[in-house]
């Protein structure tokens, strides 16, 4: 047993030792913590090599610091989104990057039912988007896309060497998605959501995701919003401020790592039908940017990359757009000399029925009608169009096809001296100069042969026509006219060939 005392003692000893310096060393001393912080679960990834997306509008003061933040939007205003690439963007070198901002809903119960809310709200506001890209005012944008298909969303294609800025309009309000709309503020919480894919590869997911719940209201009723929020926040302690955030100027848009960690194919509750196929804002092999033109800086090494860029009307240049408003009408002019093409007949042919689409901003839909020739596109029916196309668009092209004009502000009935039938005169600008080159044709006459116009007033007078006076005339009014020769010529009349007549309307 004199062994078993011996083991027994030793044990004693060194547990007594060792107990010596227990809480000496934990409660003197601060505990270095660089070692467990170099393990791989506590490494951060470095926030100056990822991408940033901020939205030039205020957050709101009063939402809690364990919420996330929300921005108040006005419908329709135009808002700054800047898409930059931070750190090392050598990766990136003759690479171009597709962004698509979307606008969600951030309750999930409308998630759920997102295919019939948006269908309803396309239905009540036709012709109408929820967010559209604001051209004129964005720069560093090469191409651009607002498809047809998807009305809730937009694409943009930029250089990631440089900062991008996209202005975006919303323009669906929050109470138009609650059972009850009386005033924004019990509107839904809507999410503006941007992915940014590698233009040209087929990748199922975005390399980067980002987010922030916005609440849109009215014009100017961000406004109001904002200074309800500030007066309630002005009126409690500053301890229960610190309960809140702090409004920010603009608003930084969180990265979404449960979208980009996700395998496969983003899905998400804007991809909807519209009885159109899938939306190619987001199709795996589709590639909705065409080839810039070519005084847009693109890198020779993606002008190689020819299945990459396709022909698509429904998508237009940047700088295309700004050149196009900046010419006005000489653009249109010269398209209407030059390419105009006739509303298809039963004799049009497949292609000049294709042209005939591009020209009349139906491109989206020339794939779906590339076998329709004028003969089977006049067979379809308003309603066909309508559940092929969807309300807007649908309506839209049966119009074009039956030739509908516009209906004039404004319908007079006039009949010449000693006659008994009436014509009737359309004006659609209700000025004196239209006024004059509508009664010129009556007369067969050049419009310059006509020197004045005047209208008998009360008791024989007569009163000179204007501007103003035709704006005035009461709608399908009736008028006698009476020309009359004029005998001598002012120095204004002297240019004109042949005889001049005064147009008196009693």
């Amino acid at each position: 047993m004199s062994w078993r005392l011996q083991l027994d003692g030793g044990l004693a000893a060194d547990f007594d030792s060792n107990l010596s310096g227990l809480g000496t060393e934990l409660g003197t001393a601060a505990y270095n913590m660089s070692e467990v912080l170099a393990l791989p679960i506590f490494k951060q990834e470095n926030a100056e090599d990822g991408f940033q997306c901020i939205l030039n509008a205020a957050t709101s003061p009063a939402t809690k610091v364990n919420e996330e933040t929300l921005t108040y939007l006005n419908q329709g205003k135009s808002y700054e989104l800047r898409l930059k690439k931070l750190g090392n963007v050598s990766q990136f070198e003759g690479k171009l990057l597709k962004s698509v901002v979307r606008v969600l809903f951030n309750d999930k119960r409308l998630q759920y039912a997102e295919s019939e809310q948006l269908a309803s709200w396309r239905t009540n506001r036709p012709g109408e988007r929820l967010i559209k890209l604001d051209v004129p005012l964005s720069h560093n944008i090469i191409e651009y896309n607002a498809n047809n298909c998807a009305l809730n969303a937009v694409e943009c294609l930029w250089d990631p060497t440089q900062v991008a800025s996209c202005f975006v309009q919303v323009n669906c309000i929050s109470t138009e998605f609650t059972p009850k709309k009386h005033g924004g503020e019990k509107g839904v919480v809507f999410r503006l959501h941007v992915d940014t894919y590698i233009h040209g590869k087929e990748q199922e997911k975005p390399i980067h995701s980002a987010s922030c719940q916005v609440k849109v209201f009215k014009p100017k009723g961000a406004d109001r919003k904002h200074k309800t929020d500030r007066d309630k926040m002005e009126k409690i302690s500053d301890s229960e401020k610190e309960k809140y955030h702090p409004s920010y100027e603009c608003t930084v848009l969180t990265e979404d790592l449960s979208v980009t960690e996700t395998n496969g194919k983003v899905q998400s509750p804007t991809e909807l039908d519209w009885s159109l196929g899938q939306s190619p804002l987001l199709h795996k092999h589709a590639s909705p940017f065409r080839l810039p033109s070519d005084n847009v800086p693109i890198p020779l090494q993606l002008r190689d990359q020819s299945p990459i860029f396709h022909q698509d009307d429904s998508f237009g240049s940047f700088d295309e757009s700004a050149n196009n408003q900046s010419s006005g009408n000489e653009a249109g002019e010269h398209l209407a000399a030059s390419n105009f093409l006739a509303t298809p007949s039963v004799g049009t042919s497949i292609q000049e029925t294709q042209e005939w689409l591009k020209q009349n901003r139906f491109g989206a839909y020339t794939k779906l009608f590339q076998n329709f020739a004028g003969a089977d596109l006049l067979r379809l029916g308003k309603q066909d169009l309508i559940q092929i196309m969807g309300p807007a668009d649908g309506i839209r092209l049966n119009n074009a096809l039956q030739k509908r004009h516009v209906r004039p502000r404004l319908t007079l009935y006039v009949c010449q001296e000693h006659e008994q039938v009436y014509h009737a005169v359309y004006l659609e600008l209700q000025t004196l100069e239209e006024l004059r080159a509508k009664l010129a044709a009556l007369y067969h006459i050049p419009t310059e042969h006509i020197s004045t116009i005047l209208r008998q007033g009360p008791t024989g007078i007569r009163v000179l026509v204007s501007d103003e006076m035709v704006e005035n005339f009461q709608e399908e009014s009736l008028f006698s006219l009476q020309a009359i020769k004029d005998e001598t010529r002012s120095g204004l009349e002297n240019h004109v060939q042949g005889e001049t007549y005064t147009i008196i309307m009693a």
